[in-house]
């Protein structure tokens, strides 16, 4: 800006000098003296000219102010020029931190699953082993039980032997008697036939007639009770004790048949028999053993 305020000013110097030097009068002369090594010849002399009046010179122009230029605003820094391969570069390392990041996140998530899975574990565990405790506890109050049971049936079923035993003592007891009373009453007959170192009882040695064990058999018979089809016809052996009036005392299978249902068969007849008949003599056996078959 200044060098053009300058080239301003000198120009319009220039201007005004050459106005000056237009309006003065051209009426002096100037000489000079050439000199020369070759000589020439002088021209003639020209007449003068007269001097032409000067003319008017316009003024100048007034000169405009020129207006000072506004300095350019300053212009702002051009931004740094970005480097695509580095941009580049920085996106791939905040993606791969990134991922890293998740896969930290991803690794964390799975171990506090697999924690928490393993607490639970240990939890089931626990609980799990509590539960058969609880089992173990039960299992052992229900085997104390058991025993106790086992050893309640086992007393009950000695008392019921015992018992049973102390019948059968009774009952063998009372034939015994029975038995003893019948010698004594045999004895006491008169005519007795035996020699004197016979244990009989009767009169005279002999044993139930011919036709007395068919005439048994006929009275229990018909209290037998079986539907069952056999195969063959098995022999089932009873011993039958009675009192001497023919009243059934007891009963004893002595050989069975091989057919249970027939064996029970047979006992349960005697049972509802009750009372054998007498012999021709008018005696009842106090033993007998008599043979039931199924077919016969």
């Amino acid at each position: 800006m200044s060098f053009a305020l300058f080239m301003h000013l000198l120009l319009l110097a220039a201007l005004t000098w050459g106005v000056q030097w237009k309006t003065q009068p051209n009426t002096s002369s100037a000489s000079a003296e050439l000199w020369s090594a070759v000589p020439m010849e002088a021209a003639p002399a020209a007449n003068e000219p007269e001097p032409t009046p000067p003319q008017a010179v316009p003024p100048p122009e007034p000169v405009k102010a020129v207006e000072p230029k506004p300095e350019p605003k300053p212009t702002p820094p051009a931004p740094p020029k970005v480097d695509a391969a580095a941009e580049r570069e920085a996106a791939d390392i905040a993606l791969k931190k990134e991922k890293e990041k998740k896969l930290q996140e991803k690794k964390e998530a799975e171990l506090e699953k697999k924690k928490k899975l393993e607490k639970d574990k240990l939890e089931k565990a626990k609980l799990d082993k509590e539960k058969l405790k609880e089992k173990e506890k039960e299992k052992a109050k229900e085997l104390e039980k058991k025993k106790k049971e086992e050893a309640l049936k086992k007393e009950v079923t000695a008392a019921k032997a015992k018992e049973d035993a102390k019948k059968a003592a009774a009952e063998e007891k009372r034939t015994e008697a029975l038995r003893n009373e019948n010698l004594k009453r045999m004895q006491g007959m008169a005519g007795a036939s035996g020699e004197e170192n016979s244990k009989g009882t009767a009169l005279k040695a002999s044993g139930p007639s011919a036709s007395y064990a068919g005439r048994i058999i006929a009275r229990i018979k018909p209290n037998i009770t079986f539907t069952e089809d056999v195969a063959g016809n098995p022999k089932a052996e009873v011993e039958v004790r009675t009192s001497p009036d023919g009243t059934i005392i007891s009963r004893k299978l002595l050989s069975s048949s091989g057919n249970k249902a027939w064996d029970e068969a047979v006992l349960k007849a005697i049972d509802k028999t009750a009372t054998l008949p007498r012999d021709e003599d008018g005696r009842v056996p106090p033993i007998l053993v008599i043979s039931f078959r199924p077919k016969d």
